[in-house]
């Protein structure tokens, strides 16, 4: 087990001790040790063979004990005994966004609810809303959370859905009855969270290709094997659907399957107009109209280029003035992933992330990137560990030395994660402030504010002098929660007022300012950065959601910020 896995366990604990009324210092000590081990900027391995556990803030001999135990043996009789001891299911009602442990507790005791459905059945019976310290609207946001759970479920985040692809891609690909394979449907697309994989392929031996890919140790279960068609389970519960087709059909397959079913409808619809009907096996004549498109085996470019059109990247194929563009000669030449020079939202272990200020400027350097902004949390994000003020000189004085150093052909910003307080005023004084290279300003409190409150108090933040961007603008984690209410457009109109950037971040489970808003921000003037939100080093490979979310908003090279130079990126910063 490596530390993110037994700092989950001892978080399982807190959250198991806590639902059995276990003493609050108790409850906390866990919480605090899998803080502790996450932040240590040391080995697990190194931190039990040197005895360093107990070095680390808030891990006795009991708790080193204990992790010593997960990180050798990988079962712990106390964790076990614990859960047993736990009725099943009462933990995944801990997930329901909105109830902690205490809630949960009081739920059980009262109402005896130990799963997800009995707690949905309790809600519409309106059994929770009469619990003491409930009411009907926790009741409701119990019910919607509910609900929300049950959408997510079935989707799967982009970056998840990429990993799993790639390498059976990677593998159809090199066989030698294979042509031609490629990713289809939303992932394609660069959609944030897809439902089904969907791949795509051409050979003449087609039984062969799918009794492969029916076989593999990758799959759970096979839901349906056909010649052409095949889908199946892989382990972590996402389906994948393979078709096969022939060599002449590829490129109309991969336009079709691709989507969106708005962007098909657009086009088939110009094909008819054309005298053709269009469809996944290629172009066909109308009855009394001209021969069908002939050419042989057809790419996607040959097919956009019959219809009158130049070639549409897949990920603007979402019927939101593609067309229209294409017509005109006004498609944008999107901003490619090796247009990125840096990055400016990364953390360290000096507050919540999972590696040194070093190591992740050495993997940013192999990135051949020049550029790398740390901006660690700050002092009221006291849950990431936030930088107190005394802390925070320390560290721009070190990444001073390290630049002086010459150590790193990379060059280092010393910026910040500012949280923005409650009433919009920043968590540094504005000497602190003056500093810094640069100040990303983000909300992580006070999540339930209503709409004109958080818009106004993220407007005052962007109108500090200061403040250089904002980050992650509704605090969305997808697949886990929605965001807090605000008003989107008021803060794209006040950036661009005050001469600030919205990032778009690139986290997995953000992939935010959504890019729906995009387009219509660009030709507003606003400008972006692309960040990361990177926790560790492999973090960094995140700026490739990141670039997805600007293609799909029609972003063009010179709409982001971090495709400039580091000479570019100096000036501007000044």
């Amino acid at each position: 087990m490596d530390k993110s896995e037994i700092a989950a366990i001892l978080e399982e604990i807190a959250n198991l001790l806590e639902l059995k009324g276990a003493n609050p210092f108790r409850v906390r000590a866990y919480r605090n040790a899998a803080r502790s081990l996450l932040n240590s900027d040391k080995k697990l391995k190194d931190l039990i063979a040197e005895g360093l556990l107990t070095e680390l803030a808030g891990i006795g001999d009991d708790l080193a004990e204990k992790i010593t135990i997960l990180a050798t043996k990988k079962k712990l009789p106390f964790y076990e005994k614990l859960k047993k001891s736990t009725p099943k299911g009462i933990l995944k009602l801990i997930q329901v966004h909105g109830l902690g442990p205490k809630k949960v507790k009081a739920i059980y005791q009262k109402l005896k609810v130990e799963t997800i459905e009995e707690l949905k059945k309790a809600c519409k019976a309106g059994r929770i809303a009469r619990l003491k310290g409930f009411g009907a609207k926790t009741e409701k946001n119990i019910l919607d959370a509910i609900g929300q759970g049950e959408i997510y479920a079935k989707r799967h985040l982009w970056w998840r859905a990429w990993e799993e692809a790639e390498p059976i891609l990677g593998t159809l690909r090199s066989m030698k009855d294979v042509k031609r394979a490629e990713i289809a449907g939303s992932l394609r697309r660069g959609l944030e969270t897809i439902g089904d994989l969907d791949l795509l392929a051409s050979s003449s031996e087609p039984e062969k290709v799918m009794e492969w890919f029916t076989s593999q140790p990758f799959v759970a279960k096979v839901l349906a094997k056909g010649a052409t068609k095949s889908s199946v389970k892989l382990k972590e519960g996402m389906q994948v659907d393979l078709r096969i087709v022939a060599e002449s059909q590829f490129g109309f397959a991969l336009c079709y399957f691709t989507g969106s079913k708005e962007h098909n409808i657009r086009i088939r619809n110009r094909s008819l107009k054309k005298g053709w009907s269009l469809s996944e096996y290629g172009f066909e004549a109308a009855i009394g109209k001209r021969p069908a498109f002939a050419k042989k085996n057809a790419t996607e470019t040959d097919i956009y280029e019959a219809l009158g059109l130049p070639y549409i990247p897949p990920e603007i194929r979402e019927d939101y003035g593609e067309i229209e563009a294409a017509e005109i000669g006004k498609l944008p030449v999107l901003i490619e992933a090796g247009d990125i020079r840096g990055t400016f939202h990364n953390h360290t272990t000096a507050s919540d992330g999972r590696n040194t200020l070093k190591e992740m400027v050495a993997a940013a350097e192999k990135m051949e990137w020049e550029y790398l902004g740390i901006s660690d949390h700050s002092k009221s994000s006291f849950q990431a560990n936030g930088l107190s003020e005394k802390r925070l000189l320390e560290q721009i004085e070190e990444i001073k030395k390290l630049n002086d150093s010459k150590k790193y052909k990379i060059h280092l910003f010393a910026g910040s994660e500012c949280d923005i307080l409650s009433n919009g005023k920043l968590d540094f004084p504005d000497d602190l402030l003056k500093q810094l290279d640069y100040v990303i300003v983000s909300v992580h409190s006070s999540l339930t504010q209503d709409e004109k409150t958080m818009t106004k108090r993220i407007i005052r933040a962007i109108e500090h002098p200061s403040a250089t961007m904002l980050g992650h603008i509704t605090g969305r984690l997808l697949l886990k929660r929605e965001g807090y209410k605000v008003n989107v457009d008021k803060i794209i109109d006040a950036c661009i007022a005050n001469k600030k950037i919205i990032e778009i971040n690139g986290n997995p489970h953000r992939m935010e300012m959504d890019w729906r808003y995009w387009r219509a921000a660009r030709d507003k003037g606003l400008l972006c950065c692309i960040n990361t939100d990177a926790h560790a080093v492999y973090s960094h490979e995140f700026y490739r959601c990141g670039v997805n979310v600007a293609r799909k908003g029609w972003l063009e090279k010179q709409d982001v910020l971090n495709t400039r130079s580091l000479k570019e990126i100096l000036n501007y910063l000044k």
